[in-house]
């Protein structure tokens, strides 16, 4: 291949390697910009920021993870707009929850939220709504599934047709790609009538199921019959097993994560199961015995269960720290949340906090807890290395479901209503 060496074509092939090389470094710098974190969550921001941010805080906003944005949704995200000034970045420890948006959408009543590490929600409707709404991280519908399901299709069979579930709660595996749901009834041909909270066994009763749904396409890949009244799921921090808590039958089941199969049923010797926390080496199950007033410790590889801990009234929610040196207990009965020590089970301090407290979430350093109050229309944020209850924030009606989005540092709080307010907090007051 011959050159050519007139100049015009010398200085044609200069110019193009001159704007090839300017819009490599327009990429590059564009995209160190774009990684540093400074324009998420701006709005509302004091406007003072700039260089005064301390290294802390922008290591924090680095270590974020970033959402992934779906290509297609069904309702763009509520415009934002914050409850009032914001300053600095901050951790979990010093930041102020700052209400920024709120969330309704057609079918949306939430009996529980939960986020992803990815930045994708999951919120489980009402039962007798038949559906899962799920959203993106800045708050837009991604996509509202059907409960409805061929279980003939999983291979089930003595249910021909269509069956219909009610979505209660859900659990992702480490990396998001699988969401489990646990659904509180089937309803179709052959299911017996649904359970109730006050059932005494599962007598009478069908066992219900817990779905199995790809969070790309948002379908369900499989089924698993689990006990009767399905409540709380868990997924062991190694991803190996998801645990279900049996409300009515009484039992955790214990799932093997890989093939979609109960491995075993372990009876828990108490009234009425509900939350479960896993210890970080997903060697120990932590479960709230709520209709017994005690929170058991179950070895999961032996299938051994053992008295823990009694933290008082109605124990509902359990959160292990990041260490797995303490566990924290929200007493529905109570009014309090409570702090135990896992080597001993000893509780090492306690906190009143709102009226009912529910659901809880951490966030990811665990430096901060956030209760739902079911009875006071309440969020409380504790501070974890005092015990102290920093904030307490108004909410819609009836707040049931609550969590931590990590990508953008939000606690999202459900109520029955059928709204989520949505909290940023990651940063400290304008003020400070």
């Amino acid at each position: 291949m011959s050159i050519n060496t007139d100049p015009i074509y010398v200085r044609r092939r200069r110019l193009a390697l001159a704007v090839t090389v300017i819009a490599i470094l327009v990429v590059v710098l564009g995209v160190s910009r774009c990684s540093d974190g400074d324009t998420e969550g701006s709005s509302g921001a004091s406007g003072t920021e700039g260089s005064s941010r301390s290294s802390t805080a922008e290591t924090t906003s680095e270590s974020s993870p970033k959402p992934t944005q779906p290509t297609k949704v069904e309702t763009p995200a509520p415009k934002e707009s914050p409850a009032q000034k914001q300053g600095k970045k901050a951790d979990p420890a010093e930041s102020t929850p700052v209400r920024v948006q709120r969330i309704t959408a057609d079918k949306l009543t939430p009996k529980s939220v939960v986020a992803s590490d990815k930045g994708q929600i999951f919120a489980q409707n009402m039962m007798y709504s038949h559906t899962m709404s799920v959203f993106t991280a800045d708050g837009a519908l991604q996509k509202t599934l059907d409960d409805s399901v061929e279980l003939a299709d999983f291979g089930v069979k003595g249910h021909p047709g269509k069956s219909q579930g009610a979505p209660v709660e859900m659990a992702f595996s480490p990396g998001g790609d699988t969401a489990w749901v646990s659904q509180y009834s089937m309803y179709g041909d052959n299911f017996l009538p649904e359970g109730a909270d006050a059932c005494t066994s599962g007598e009478g009763i069908s066992n219900s199921y817990l779905y199995k749904i790809d969070t790309k396409t948002l379908e369900v890949t499989d089924v698993v019959e689990v006990g009767a009244v399905p409540k709380y799921v868990a997924v062991s921090p190694d991803g190996k097993k998801v645990l279900v808590t049996n409300w009515c039958t009484m039992d955790l089941s214990v799932i093997d994560a890989k093939t979609a199969k109960v491995t075993d049923t372990i009876e828990l010797g108490g009234a009425h199961p509900r939350g479960i926390a896993v210890s970080p080496d997903s060697a120990t199950a932590y479960v709230a015995l709520m209709g017994d007033d005690r929170t058991v410790e179950v070895d999961l590889d032996k299938g051994t269960v053992e008295d823990f801990t009694s933290t008082g009234d109605g124990p509902r929610h359990l959160l292990v720290s990041p260490d797995g040196k303490k566990l924290y207990v929200s007493n529905n009965g109570g009014g309090t949340v409570s702090e135990v020590d896992t080597s001993s089970g000893e509780v090492t301090r306690e906190v009143t906090v709102g009226n009912q407290p529910r659901s809880m979430a951490m966030s990811p350093d665990g430096g901060a807890i956030y209760v739902g109050n079911y009875g006071s229309n309440t969020m409380s944020k504790i501070r974890t290395k005092d015990f102290t209850v920093t904030h307490t924030k108004d909410v819609d009606a009836l707040p049931i479901g609550i969590t931590y989005e990590p990508t953008k540092k939000r606690v999202w709080v459900a109520s029955y209503g059928g709204s989520i307010v949505v909290f940023d907090d990651s940063r400290t007051a304008a003020s400070q």
